[in-house]
């Protein structure tokens, strides 16, 4: 199967192209820049490193959140774009999931997350088996001292994962201790080529149906939200 992929949920973007199942070209960059000036030319670039048309493409797949409001919108209308215009299907995947699939340790939980600012995180809680990634905590906007009062009442070893500048490492290790394990951080960042993985082996879901995933209202909304409370 040809899949094209798209993360655009954060700051690191990366486009890959599944050939035939085999990851053919990925371009990864880490960089501050508007993600919608790079997206559809760093999907055309990996699409002819591939040697591949669009009409090649048979599968979408796009990181659904939670991340950045703004990429996580220009990620989603690019990836809705393309599916529609091409009439093929389009799979989303959790942006955690995709970053806890690239840990391949067995028996020890993985605990992804993405800084959402005021000492809160996009969280959520995962496991390697024999057969993939599998949820054990769902996504969710958390602050960062209550999920880790969550990993540590697992009694598990737990394994650390992010892809976002955060200043929470020394709470991390004074409240898991021996029991955790950072990622290093070239490791961390988001792989499109296994979200196209991840998106093989899941159901495709109705273009008009498929919205990000942000895991918290955006701050016009809940300013909005507040003001009819004072009513």
């Amino acid at each position: 199967m040809n899949v094209l992929a798209i993360d655009t949920s954060n700051q690191p973007m990366s486009v890959a192209v599944l050939k035939e199942g085999v990851m053919a070209a990925e371009l990864t960059i880490n960089m501050k820049r508007n993600h919608s000036i790079q997206v559809m030319p760093a999907v055309d670039y990996v699409m002819k490193q591939a040697d591949l048309k669009p009409k090649d493409i048979q599968l979408i797949a796009i990181a659904e959140g939670p991340g950045s409001y703004t990429g996580l919108r220009i990620g989603m209308s690019s990836a809705k774009s393309l599916a529609w215009s091409l009439d093929i299907p389009i799979v989303a995947i959790s942006s955690l999931k995709v970053l806890a699939a690239q840990v391949t340790d067995q028996d020890k939980l993985i605990a992804p997350f993405f800084d959402a600012r005021r000492r809160n995180v996009y969280a959520g809680l995962y496991e390697r088996t024999t057969t993939g990634i599998e949820t054990i905590q769902s996504d969710r906007n958390v602050a960062m001292t209550d999920w880790l009062k969550v990993l540590k009442e697992t009694n598990r070893d737990v394994i650390i994962t992010s892809s976002t500048n955060h200043q929470f490492t020394d709470e991390i290790y004074d409240t898991l201790g021996q029991n955790v394990r950072l990622i290093d951080p070239v490791l961390q960042y988001p792989k499109a080529s296994m979200l196209a993985y991840l998106a093989m082996s899941e159901e495709s879901i109705s273009v008009h149906a498929l919205a990000p995933q942000y895991h918290r209202m955006v701050e016009a909304e809940a300013k909005w939200l507040e003001k009819q409370k004072e009513r």
